[in-house]
């Protein structure tokens, strides 16, 4: 499984890392990913879930019925 968050789709991205002397390399910025598991009352069954820590808050704010519904509207769960 990849690096990308299958709440909020965030995924590595690149920039620089600049020195004191502005030279500048290349590196990467990851997600903060966490896998969590997650119980569904509707359906009466457990998932894991590869998740950042603001797809973390989003399911506490919206619940996981509505952020995995959200999710797969926009591509980033499958299951």
């Amino acid at each position: 499984m990849a690096n990308i968050c299958q709440i909020t789709g965030k995924k590595a991205m690149t920039g620089n890392n600049v020195s004191h002397s502005m030279n500048k390399t290349k590196r990467k910025f990851k997600p903060n990913l966490q896998v969590k598991k997650f119980y569904i009352p509707e359906e009466d069954k457990w998932v894991t879930l590869k998740i950042s820590a603001s797809g973390i808050r989003n399911i506490d704010k919206l619940g996981i019925s509505v952020a995995i519904k959200k999710a797969k509207e926009k591509g980033y769960y499958t299951a």
